[in-house]
């Protein structure tokens, strides 16, 4: 039976960090609560929901956020700072084509879903050169040939055919989500056609892991400048991170998704008394 992609992102985060930190020097990172408060944690504004921002769940997702917060700290981005540090940027690029070509048969499928055919055409004809001239997606040749990539997942496919977001959630270890978004993303997990080729595989576990731990790593050390940054300077940190989680979201949904190296939309500035809005 195929293992849940908690369990399975877990267990690839954790192996990846003993793995890295026979080669990171690295001080511990203080206790979770000390963490917290260190960023700027408003402990008072927990207690109950923000109005207006569709979050009921604000005191539990709050909850959840900090442990995922904890573990970030204390496993997730030093393994991430390995791993940027040990592999070169071409590699690192070969990784994330790699891990996007992989994507390519569920992109295809939420483009046909959606009625996109030119996208489907772009997504299959990607899928197709780099698979095949770019060494199984090592190269993006598709790409500079002007056909760029694009994500598209279920969830952006339930918001085009009308399914509202739901309430905002924050999930254990994968963070900011909502109702709608967490449908999709079981789905595609259950889905997936790749995940389908290799369930039953001998080397299933292996692939599974590294593919899980590749693609964490790989999204988590293209932002950590940015979301220190984010830390330091957010007078409401779980604010910040719910009103960014939107906006990406909103922008993918309306294929206005900014390159795969840059996901995330510009960091606002909080610096001022009135912090910032959902």
């Amino acid at each position: 039976m195929r293992a849940i992609p908690a369990l399975r992102a877990a267990s690839a985060a954790l192996v990846l960090l003993a793995l890295a930190g026979c080669a990171s020097s690295r001080a511990t990172a203080p206790a979770p609560a000390a963490a917290a408060i260190a960023d700027g944690a408003p402990v008072a504004a927990a207690v109950a929901p923000s109005p207006g921002v569709n979050d009921p769940l604000e005191p539990l997702n709050r909850g959840i956020f900090w442990v995922n917060e904890a573990l970030d700290v204390v496993l997730i981005r030093p393994a991430a700072e390995v791993y940027r540090t040990v592999l070169p940027a071409p590699l690192r690029t070969g990784i994330r084509n790699v891990l996007q070509n992989l994507r390519s048969p569920l992109t295809i499928a939420n483009q046909a879903l959606q009625g996109d055919w030119q996208g489907v055409e772009v997504a299959t004809g990607r899928f197709l050169l780099n698979t095949t001239v770019g060494l199984g997606g090592l190269f993006d040749v598709a790409g500079r040939l002007g056909m760029p990539y694009q994500y598209e997942s279920f969830d952006q496919t339930l918001a085009v055919w009308g399914v509202p977001e739901g309430p905002y959630l924050v999930l254990p270890l994968f963070g900011p989500s909502s109702f709608r978004d967490a449908a999709g993303f079981g789905a595609e997990f259950l889905a997936d056609p790749v995940g389908l080729y290799v369930d039953g595989k001998p080397w299933e576990t292996e692939f599974t892991y590294s593919r899980a731990g590749a693609s964490g790593l790989d999204t988590r050390a293209g932002y950590i400048e940015v979301i220190d940054d984010l830390r330091r300077n957010s007078v409401d940190y779980y604010a910040a991170m719910r009103s960014l989680y939107r906006q990406r979201r909103e922008g993918w949904i309306r294929d206005g998704a900014p390159p795969a190296e840059n996901q995330f939309p510009e960091i606002p500035d909080y610096d001022d008394e009135s912090g910032p809005s959902p």
